[in-house]
């Protein structure tokens, strides 16, 4: 017996921090407004759809949103009262269901196949929790209803802003074959140039070229794909995500070169080291045992450089030590001068998984 369609709803609250801003002053109503620090190093947080009219997108360098739109109004954001109103829109979510997954402070994932509400169906679920936002906040939020999150998450962009788009079973496959084949997830630009040199450019075509030859071509990963361009993922909503990595990064006043960067990257170890202290007191039992470091130049190229060790640095300082040494993994000329660093710590396991990977590692070491 097959398990029943999950009902997935993708929420995502419309040009979030801007939206804010707007609601909390007047006087930026209907304004282009950019949420960012001014200054070189400064990238945008987020646009109002008046600034995305101009081409300003989350990301962006803030001197280049000031090319694009001169007469944007800047606001420096204020992630206190942005987490507040995430609060209450939580609550609201969790009137509903106890399924649900935040991805960041203004979107989230909802399985809502059974509710608290007994509401008849996810479509007024999701009308319901739109309601409710516009009611409490005074914001607005899009949404997508469908039989998966992957698809959930398409769907709510579809009719953005304030807008709904409801997916059902019987339509995935149509819907997705016209699709760009970037829509899917996972599939970045690297991706997307190699596929599009065979030919492959929408949802469709991909379907077309068939597992087996896929997962020639991508492995495992390859055969996910095919699965993603039938409209299948039983990847479930996940209340309790447990944390990847736990990271500190600086965007520095004038580019540096690659030698000058020792102190930075021990001020940020202390501070990835603090944040992953309070991860192992909420669980001590998880344990990361990869050190990444994270350079960005000054033309914006970004790299990473990261090493799994047999145990987990004792501190600070071996995070520091491990960290600036991965800068030996870069090969770029010397002369490279570069505007971020970021020091991580990833590959969280369980303390007993992790205690096991170290017997391995230390007998295969035996054997050398």
């Amino acid at each position: 017996m097959s398990a029943p369609t999950r009902k997935i709803v993708h929420v995502d609250m419309d040009a979030f921090y801007a939206s804010v801003e707007q609601r909390d002053d007047p006087a930026l109503r209907g304004q282009p407004v950019v949420v960012a620090w001014r200054g070189a190093r400064s990238v945008v947080c987020a646009a109002s759809y008046e600034a995305r009219r101009f081409g300003v997108r989350s990301a962006m360098p803030a001197l280049r949103a000031e090319r694009l739109c001169p007469h944007a109004v800047f606001v420096a954001p204020d992630f206190q009262r942005y987490k507040a109103v995430s609060r209450q829109v939580r609550e609201i979510f969790a009137r509903h269901t106890e399924l649900i997954e935040p991805l960041s402070l203004d979107e989230a994932y909802l399985d809502v196949t059974r509710t608290k509400t007994g509401m008849p169906s996810a479509t007024a679920t999701a009308e319901a929790i739109r309601a409710a936002i516009r009611e409490e906040t005074r914001l607005t939020a899009s949404a997508g209803v469908a039989p998966n999150k992957f698809l959930a998450k398409i769907a709510s962009d579809w009719r953005k802003p304030d807008g709904l788009f409801v997916l059902k079973p019987h339509q995935v496959e149509a819907f997705l074959t016209p699709l760009p084949v970037g829509r899917l997830p996972g599939v970045g630009k690297v991706t997307e140039r190699r596929l599009g040199k065979l030919g492959i450019a929408t949802v469709g075509d991909l379907r077309t070229l068939g597992g087996e030859q896929l997962e020639t071509m991508f492995g495992r990963w390859g055969a996910r794909l095919h699965r993603l361009s039938l409209g299948i993922d039983d990847n479930p909503v996940e209340p309790s995500r447990p944390t990847m990595q736990v990271s500190s990064e600086d965007t520095f006043p004038d580019d540096l070169p690659l030698d000058a960067l020792a102190p930075h990257i021990e001020r940020l170890a202390e501070k990835t080291w603090a944040g992953y202290a309070r991860e192992r007191e909420r669980d001590p039992q998880r344990i990361a045992r990869t050190v990444v470091l994270k350079l960005k130049t000054a033309d914006f190229r970004i790299l990473t450089r990261s090493l799994t060790l047999p145990t987990p640095p004792e501190g600070a300082a071996a995070l520091a030590e491990v960290a600036c040494g991965l800068r030996e993994r870069v090969d770029l000329p010397a002369d490279t001068l570069y505007r971020l660093v970021g020091v991580g710590v990833s590959g969280f396991a369980d303390a007993d998984e992790s205690l096991a990977q170290t017997d391995l590692f230390e007998a295969d070491r035996g054997r050398r």
